[in-house]
Parts: C-alpha cells; structure tokens; sequence
C-alpha cells in the first residue's frame, strides 16, 4: 500500500518545480513520523497523508477526487474519510482556517507547515516564486491581507503574508520547539536580505 503510494505521489510531481517536488513530500512523511514517535497517532494514516497531501492542490493540477480514487480500494472507508479529511483540512488559507479534528490531522498539518520555513522554507519561497513569476522584492510593496491571493506580491513579502504567522499556528508541543528554531533563522535572513537590497551591510 505504501509502496504504490510512493510510486503515485512520484508520478504526480516528477515534473513539479515549485518547491512542491516529492522530495518536500519526503520531507513532510519524515517530519511527520518524528512528531508522531513523540505525540503518538496512527502511522499508517499519517503516512498516507503526508504522502498525499499535495496530490489535492489545485495550485499544482490536483484534485481531492484523484486521492480518493487511489485510495478507493485500498483502505477502509473510515481511513479513506479520514485521510481526506486532512489534506482538504490542511491548507493555510490565511491561517483562518477551523483547527485540524484529529491528532493525525495535526501532525501532517505541522510537518507540511515547518517544511514552509527555515532554510528549506527560504529557498522553496523563492523557487516557488520563480516557478510563477513573482518578483524577488518589491521595496515600498504593502503585504497582501492573509488570504488574499489578488494584487502584486513578491518572494519576500511571502514572509509577512505568511511565513512569519506558521510559528503560533502549530498543534503539537514537538512542532512548537522546532517552528520556534526555523522562524528565529528566517527572521534573521529577511533582515539580511533587507540590508544588502539596501547596501546597508559591511
């Protein structure tokens, strides 16, 4: 079931160049599973759904009926409810979103989240940019309002529209210490970034 799983999932994004490639899938499944050995869940459902999860993002050409239509005849009705319930619960959306139901849901949520930011999350904002020609930085640019996807944006205002809010937006104790980390190194970078778009560095 995993294996055909991971031959899915590869198929969908072998030709993704948005930072939403299946290496961050391999990423989001192991982040996932180490939150889990520490918050406990069901493995098989978080597996599945972080395997999953992106497989319905309409941004990327997917769709929740093409998850639910691979998972149709390979798990329960009640896991296949369930792991669908997470990926369409898991997008940020401005962060306004009703919380996660299950811990399961939670899990996947954080691990898809902290891959968001950090280093990794740095350089995927700036390669998913690229992908749709959005500009590095846009000086004097006011950030969009959570949620609002209309208007002119670039890679670094994505930060402040919503990089910098995924911290208080995380479940489970383990996600918290780890988000805390990530968000202190990207905080550091946009200043960074700031002061020598401006000359302002030595």
């Amino acid at each position: 079931m995993i294996e055909e799983t991971e031959q899915f999932v590869q198929a969908f994004h072998a030709t993704d160049f948005s930072g939403h490639d299946y290496a961050h899938i391999e990423r989001v499944r192991r982040m996932a599973l180490r939150i889990a050995a520490a918050e406990g869940g069901d493995l098989r459902i978080i597996e599945l759904a972080a395997l999953l999860h992106d497989v319905a993002d309409s941004k990327l050409g997917g769709t929740s009926e093409r998850v639910d239509r691979h998972l149709l005849s390979r798990v329960s009705e009640s896991d296949r409810l369930h792991i669908l319930e997470i990926i369409n619960s898991l997008s940020f959306k401005g962060g306004n979103r009703p919380p996660m139901k299950t811990l399961e849901g939670k899990i996947v949520q954080d691990a898809d989240r902290l891959d968001a930011i950090g280093a990794i999350g740095i350089a995927r904002t700036f390669q998913f940019a690229g992908q749709f020609k959005e500009p590095m930085y846009v000086p004097g640019l006011v950030p969009r309002e959570p949620g609002d996807r209309t208007g002119t944006t670039s890679a670094l205002h994505h930060f402040d529209e919503k990089l910098f809010r995924l911290k208080d937006l995380m479940n489970t104790k383990t996600a918290k210490v780890i988000a805390e980390d990530r968000h202190r190194y990207m905080m550091e970078f946009v200043e960074r970034f700031k002061q020598e778009w401006e000359d302002r560095s030595s």
